[in-house]
This record gives structure tokens, C-alpha cells and sequence, in this order.
């Protein structure tokens, strides 16, 4: 009788054993397959989250040249209006993350600064110049140059750029949807992101 409780209570054992391996295996292995997923989740999200603006520019451009002295000149104008399509952008490809799968975290380290691009649409009027003094490829690479320059100030006292931040934290609450249904945690500087978003530190 003792050997067939003896018996009875190794072979209990040696079942428990092996389910609670089994089961430990089986855990590890949905662990790895959220990891993955989630990895591949995040590789697959857009690439370019992008805000797209109008803005207009009349350019007035002016170039003298003194012939014999200041008295006498040799001038050369235009009246230029811009219409220019500006997009900020974020590369969401370039995001620094990494997965941590035994604290089942995905910790985002770094986010790209958001990339400003200007499409201008140049148009001439009242284009006068004096024959010493003739419009040339160097007049519209300046006039170009100076349009751009002053869009960029616009774009920076415009309120495009947080309007790409908003677009960039609704991106990120794909992120957290992804994780929060696996019962993973987001984690950016240090804070959990959840469904409302602390200020990303992108102003």
C-alpha cells in the first residue's frame, strides 16, 4: 500500500511538474509573439505624420548698379508673388524605442524634430530692368533665396507646427492603444502615455 501511495504521490508530482514547465514555456512564448507584434506594429505605423499650410508673399526685389559714380545707375525690379504649400512632417521611422518584454514596456527614447518643407510658386510682374543691367540666374537664385527665408519666419510664428505636434500625439495613441490592449505600458521621458498625453517636450 505504501508503495502504491509512494507511487501514486511521484507520479502527481512529475504531472504538476511538467504542466507548470508547459505553462511557464507557453507564457514565454505569447510574451515573445506580443513582443514581436508589437515591434512589427510599430515598425509598420506611418512613416510621415504631416500638417499642410498656404501662405502668400509679395516680394518686391530692386538691384542698382553704379555706372560713372552714384549719379548715374543702372537699375533692375520686380514685384514677385508667392504661393507657397508648406508641410511639417515627422519621420516616425527614425523613432528611438526599444522593447523590454520581461517588464512588458515599450519605452520611446527619442522622436525626430519635425522637418519643415516649403513648395513655393513663383510669380513675375512688372519685371523693368536697364540694358547695363539685365535681369540674370544669380537675380532669381537671390529673390529665391530671400522668399524662402522669410516663409521659414512665418512658419515658426504660425501655429503649423503644433498643429503637426497634435497630428504626431494622435499617431502615438495608436502606440498606446496597441500596448494597453496587450497590458503593456508606454513609457516617454520617464511618464506612461495614456490616453490624454502629457506635453511631448516638441514645442
Amino acid at each position: 500500500m505504501k508503495k502504491i501511495l509512494v507511487g501514486a504521490l511521484i507520479a502527481l508530482s512529475g504531472v504538476l511538474i511538467f504542466r507548470s514547465c508547459s505553462e511557464d514555456k507557453a507564457n514565454k512564448t505569447i510574451l515573445a509573439e506580443n513582443s514581436m507584434l508589437i515591434q512589427e506594429q510599430i515598425k509598420n505605423v506611418s512613416k510621415l505624420i504631416v500638417t499642410e499650410g498656404h501662405f502668400a508673399e509679395v516680394y518686391n526685389y530692386k538691384d542698382s548698379q553704379e555706372l560713372f559714380g552714384p549719379l548715374i545707375t543702372a537699375d533692375k525690379k520686380a514685384l514677385v508673388v508667392v504661393n507657397a504649400a508648406v508641410t511639417v512632417a515627422y519621420d516616425l521611422s527614425k523613432i528611438d524605442f526599444e522593447v523590454d518584454e520581461t517588464a512588458k514596456t515599450v519605452r520611446i527614447k527619442s522622436i525626430p524634430e519635425p522637418e519643415v518643407r516649403l513648395n513655393p510658386d513663383f510669380e513675375y510682374y512688372d519685371i523693368s530692368a536697364d540694358y547695363l543691367n539685365q535681369f540674370n540666374a544669380a537675380d532669381y537664385n537671390k529673390i529665391k533665396k530671400n522668399v524662402k527665408a522669410s516663409l521659414l519666419k512665418k512658419v515658426e510664428a504660425s501655429s503649423l507646427k503644433r498643429n503637426a505636434q497634435n497630428r504626431l500625439m494622435s499617431e502615438l495613441q495608436q502606440f498606446y492603444i496597441l500596448t494597453n490592449s496587450m497590458e503593456w505600458t508606454l513609457l516617454y521621458q520617464g511618464e506612461i502615455i495614456e490616453e490624454r498625453f502629457p506635453t511631448l517636450g516638441l514645442d
